[in-house]
């Protein structure tokens, strides 16, 4: 504080001056009493001024108050090496200077002055004074000192020409921020930047200055973390000369209060409001380019159609007409998967401000206590066998020990399988947690997945400053080895155990039949061989050995408390009731009964969904995505969507599993629209988007699209102010009604009366003018009420079977049912009633988890995923069926992702073309011209380069976009195309479809990683893939003899059809080599397939155009 840093420079009053007032009549100073004068420096310190201000002590009015002189303009603190010579100097030498007759003379810099020295008055207006708005090279406004006049809040730098325009034809809409200029007129703006100056005071002014006028002026200060003086000087009223007073609390040091009770000047230097994230655009140099090659490639695609369409090839009308169906779709879909990229954006978060609003000390939360909102986060699993319990484990010990408060953070595992041992082994990562979290709390470990961490190959000891992190990281090393045996050898434990219990049951059966008929033969007692818990009960979810009550899908679950403990996160074991007869809809419905689970017990105003091999990379992802809901405007944002990271893929990525082209180049496009869709991991959702309602301030975003009625001003202000967001339908006078809500969520009153709860808190801070829709400081700094029984049974009741009947969930509420694809279709419902979301990249991955590096895994996966977008083509949630609240580009993008997979009817045909080419000795043009070789060129040379663009704007590589490219070939050959096949099945017949769970276990081969790769498991997906290959191939060999055997050989046509079959040979390489497995173990079946289907293939030939003497191969067959 500056009374103690003034009081460690200055000594009491020495005695001569006290005896030099006593003889000149005035009384000495008392001892108590100490005065200090002194300068705050540019570089923090207090320079003590004390010594030439000793002759104005004898003044009463300057007793019982420390001084405090910030620099000004006209009172510049000397150094040895002054800055102004210096800057003096700099200002010289880097500055080309014009002028002439009747002319003023200019500086105009050449160089880029460094931030410490164009804050010197001497360079003011150098930094930063040119206008923000694209296209604008001018000045920014200033005034006559040379410091920027700057209207907006936001510290937008705009020019006098741009701000007039703006004013004329913007609506008063600042540029950067988008928000409404306060002052709409020059004149005034100038006047009111005047006024903020520093004036002389009034004579009669009150020596006791105000320190803190109002909250407004706090917010109102400069955007940066210095300390303003000029806006100190303001608003404390203060004046310049010797230094302004900051006069002690309560009266000072009367009354016995010590120097504790001096203002502290540091309360003038709290950070003023600044915002959590900030949009980064795309340089200039790269989307401009990008952008209007977009534009050339679809003038020029536009030219070469109608240039096709024009000149057919009469020769062969069946292969030209062919060709330009497809080419015109293969248009079509370009276009729709390129437009929603014409606005990318980049994200960047403040984790330093988001502490200091949230877990500061400030006058509404003295403590310090956490302010930020709760968090529950749901892990999903449901097949111990294919998601081992070790990987589900260690993703929980990854949440358990994130970087969160802990009071605001829940854990719920749901296990839709019903097993024992996912039971014992969340139960097991629960014990190990106590010594694990510790750890790396202690040590600030990363990653906090102790598979992943253990693993690094990095040396674990750098930047480790303990001197026990070596005896730390052993003893829980030797822990975590012992813990993953119990895990392994859970299996063997609980059959062991239950085959125990089963035979003490059939002696104990045995005695009591002896005991009852000792005359009679005994019999052969059967007893069902059940499932036992370690307590000795009977587990009531699925047995080993499978009954009619104990089957998957068929029993009865309850919620446990595995494990809580205060240094630890709440973890829960949820396993929804299931019974024949209901529709349990697979993982929606799982999610959508955490939902309910977690409203009851914890109530989080924000929801973390992540699948159980998908673990929390970066301990501070969940503050990295809470910046983005709690910054201003976040009220609005329905979801953060994380991209998705994966470990244990091969270094080639050979079938383009990271699918880096999606998560950084296609969403970070849709970022800059409404927001990226919804993948189905690591996703963190508000909790009242999940309940279907309608973001606030609905009506006014939509105001340029329909036109409604007049707000109810009255209606809405009588609202209660926890219920005023609370809207339903288009209409903002359409209030949340809870007594209709057992209608919508069923009818558990605590479920009802967590709703109002769970939005309120979810509300950003109310800590600047321009925030609407906030909270107070502090209202989330009383931790929760502990859990009691009737509120777990109430849990226990929201997850029953029965509970959804005749409710909304999952056809408004909730994941949404209906489709494989739960995740696409949820996130479009909220941006279809308005929500948009943010996709947030952080420098360290927020997730990672296993991805399936198999080719026929792979093709299932894409199986699934293409299906459900069929599935979305066909319903409701057609994007062509969207309402006026989302955005055009969002719309396309979301109709893009139900065609896509109908893009593999004509991707088929036309991967066969280039082989009837060949086999007929005709082209798909009449002859390989200047003008189609031109418009091909350009066409070719446009595509290069709008990668080469994508690759810069995005961060991928070209390798990964050239991965993507012949995936998608592969794909669109054989998973989507089965796709497409099983959509219209359901869509006409009703006929469902069924899929298995992507196996997140590791290959058998130990010694090798990626021994996965190299198995090859037969799917009839493979069958187009290889038929292409084999057909491309022979008809090359076919073409070729014809040419050379021709007596006039047709060599333009022979090219044209060879390049355009490596064209489908080049993209699929990599399927062809999944197929030949590791070291030339190659399958019988693929040999006898490629066989069978050659013979078929050259029989064919020979029997439509059978050897009749003549040199040319083939003869002259013409298809009709």
């Amino acid at each position: 504080m500056a009374s103690k840093s003034f009081k460690a420079s200055r000594s009491d009053l020495s005695t001569a001056s006290d005896v030099l007032d006593s003889q000149n009549g005035k009384p000495p100073l008392p001892p108590q009493s100490r005065v200090t004068f002194a300068r705050r420096t540019s570089s923090g310190r207090y320079e003590n001024y004390s010594s030439d201000l000793d002759s104005e002590l004898g003044n009463s009015d300057f007793l019982n108050y420390t001084v405090h002189m910030p620099p000004t303009p006209d009172n510049q603190p000397n150094y040895d090496n002054p800055v102004s010579q210096k800057v003096e100097e700099q200002y010289v030498s880097s500055s080309l200077f014009t002028g002439g007759f009747n002319s003023i003379t200019r500086a105009h810099l050449m160089d880029k002055v460094i931030d410490s020295d164009a804050n010197h008055p001497q360079m003011a207006g150098v930094k930063g004074s040119s206008c923000a708005v694209n296209g604008c090279d001018g000045k920014v406004m200033s005034d006559e000192r040379g410091n920027d006049i700057l209207p907006c809040e936001c510290d937008f730098k705009i020019c006098r020409d741009c701000y007039i325009d703006v004013l004329k034809t913007g609506d008063g809409i600042c540029p950067g921020c988008k928000d409404q200029y306060k002052t709409t007129d020059l004149d005034e703006a100038m006047e009111n930047w005047r006024s903020s100056l520093p004036q002389l005071p009034a004579p009669g002014m009150s020596k006791r200055l105000s320190l803190m006028k109002s909250t407004t002026s706090m917010m109102m200060r400069n955007q940066t973390a210095d300390f303003d003086h000029t806006r100190w000087l303001f608003e404390t009223k203060g004046t310049y000369g010797y230094g302004n007073a900051i006069w002690p609390k309560d009266e000072g040091f009367e009354n016995g209060k010590d120097e504790d009770d001096i203002s502290d000047p540091s309360d003038f230097m709290n950070k003023p409001w600044r915002p959590l994230t900030r949009k980064l655009k795309i340089p200039a140099a790269i989307i401009s380019p990008y952008r209007l090659l977009i534009a050339v490639r679809m003038v020029v695609l536009g030219l070469f159609l109608t240039w096709r369409i024009q000149h057919p090839n009469n020769d062969a009308v069946w292969l030209w007409g062919m060709s330009i169906v497809c080419e015109i779709w293969f248009t079509f879909s370009w276009i729709l998967d390129q437009l929603p990229k014409l606005c990318p954006i980049n994200r960047a978060t403040d984790l330093n401000v988001l502490k200091e609003k949230f877990e500061s000390p400030n006058p509404s939360n003295p403590t310090g206590k956490s302010d930020l909102p709760g968090i529950d986060i749901f892990v999903s699993t449901a097949d111990p066998e294919k998601e081992p319990p070790l990987v589900t484990a260690n993703t929980i010990l990854s949440i358990l020990a994130a970087d969160y408060p802990v009071e605001k953070l829940a854990c719920y595992v749901s296990d839709d399988g019903g097993a024992l041992l996912t039971f014992e082994a969340m139960a097991e990562a629960a014990s190990f947690a106590n010594i694990w979290v510790p750890f790396c709390r202690k040590h600030n470990i990363e990653p906090r997945n102790p598979e992943s961490y253990f693993s690094l190959k990095k040396d674990p000891y750098k930047n480790k400053v303990l001197s026990d992190f070596v005896k730390d990281r052993r003893r829980v090393k030797r822990e975590y080895d012992e813990f993953k045996v119990r895990i392994n050898s859970l299996p063997d434990s609980i059959r062991r155990r239950s085959d125990a219990y089963h035979a003490r049951e059939e002696i104990k059966a045995l005695k009591e039949q002896r005991q009852k008929k000792e005359d009679e033969p005994v019999e052969v007692i059967k007893i069902k061989k059940a499932t036992w818990m370690a307590d000795g009960t009977h587990w009531p979810g699925t047995w080993l050995n499978t009954s009619a009550e104990h089957s998957k899908g068929e029993e009865y679950r309850t919620i446990d408390l595995t494990e809580v403990d205060i240094r630890l996160p709440m973890l829960v074991y949820v396993s929804r009731e299931k019974r024949p007869g209901y529709d349990h809809n697979k993982k929606a419905g799982a999610m959508n009964a955490l939902v309910r689970a977690s409203a009851i017990m914890s109530n989080g105003a924000f929801i973390l969904n992540l699948d159980c091999d998908h673990y929390i990379y970066n301990s501070q992802a969940m503050r990295e995505g809470m910046c983005f809901m709690m910054d201003r405007g976040g009220d609005r944002i329905c979801y953060v969507q994380f991209p998705q990271r994966f470990e244990g893929i091969d270094p080639s990525d050979r079938y383009a599993n990271r699918n880096t082209v999606f998560f950084d180049g296609n969403m970070r496009a849709l970022d800059g629209l409404q927001g990226p869709v919804y993948v189905g991991t690591g996703c963190l959702f508000r909790r009242i988007a999940l309940y279907g309602f309608d973001p606030p301030r609905a009506k006014e975003h939509t105001a340029a699209f329909c036109f409604g009625r007049r707000k109810k001003h009255s209606a809405i202000s009588n609202t209660p102010e926890e219920n005023r967001a609370l809207r339903m339908g288009d209409d903002d006078e359409d209030e949340m009604n809870l007594s209709l809500a057992p209608k919508m969520f069923g009818n558990s009153n605590l479920l009802i009366d967590s709703i109002p709860v769970a939005e309120f808190q979810g509300r950003p801070l109310a800590d600047h003018p321009s925030v609407k829709n906030g909270r107070p400081p502090g209202a989330l700094t009383i931790p929760r009420d502990l859990l009691d029984a009737p509120t777990v049974a109430e849990a226990i009741s929201v997850i029953s079977c029965w509970y959804e009947d005749k409710t909304e969930w999952g056809q408004r509420v909730g994941w949404i049912y209906g489709s494989v694809t739960e995740d696409v279709v949820t996130g479009y419902r909220m941006h279809n009633r308005g929500w948009r979301s943010v996709y947030c990249v952080t420098k360290r991955d927020a997730f990672r988890g296993t991805a399936p590096i198999n080719l026929t895994d792979r093709l299932h996966q894409v199986l699934r995923w293409a299906t459900g977008s069929v599935e979305i083509f066909f319903s409701r949630n057609n994007a062509f069926l969207a309402s006026s609240r989302m955005k055009i580009l969002q719309r396309i993008a979301y109709l893009n992702v139900g065609i896509y997979p109908f893009t593999s009817i004509f991707l088929i045909v036309y991967c066969f073309l280039p082989a009837l080419s060949l086999f007929s000795g005709q082209f798909i043009v009449q002859t390989l011209n200047v003008t189609f070789l031109v418009y091909l060129l350009i066409i070719t040379l446009t595509l290069c380069i709008l990668a080469v663009l994508e690759v810069k704007w995005s961060g991928i590589e070209l390798e990964e976009w050239w991965r993507n490219e012949q995936f998608w070939l592969i794909g669109g050959t054989s998973a989507h195309l089965a796709a497409v096949v099983q959509g219209l099945l359901k869509v006409v017949a009703g006929v469902e479809i069924s899929f298995t769970l992507t196996s997140k276990s590791a290959g058998d081969d130990e010694d090798d990683e990626f021994a996965d790769l190299y198995i090859v498991k037969w799917t009839s997906l493979m069958i187009p893939p290889i038929v292409i290959i084999m057909v491309n191939l022979i008809a090359i060999m076919v073409g070729l003899s014809r040419t050379i055997y021709s007596v006039i050989p047709q060599w333009s046509r022979l090219l044209g059809g060879v390049f355009f079959s490596f064209w489908v040979l080049a993209h699929l390489y990599p399927f062809a080599k999944g197929l030949m497995g590791r070291r030339g173990r190659t399958p019988t079946i693929v040999f006898v397939w490629s066989g069978l289907i050659a013979i078929i293939i050259s029989l064919l030939w020979v029997a439509i155009n059978p050897p009749e003497g003549n040199n040319q191969i083939g003869g002259s067959f013409q298809f009709p």
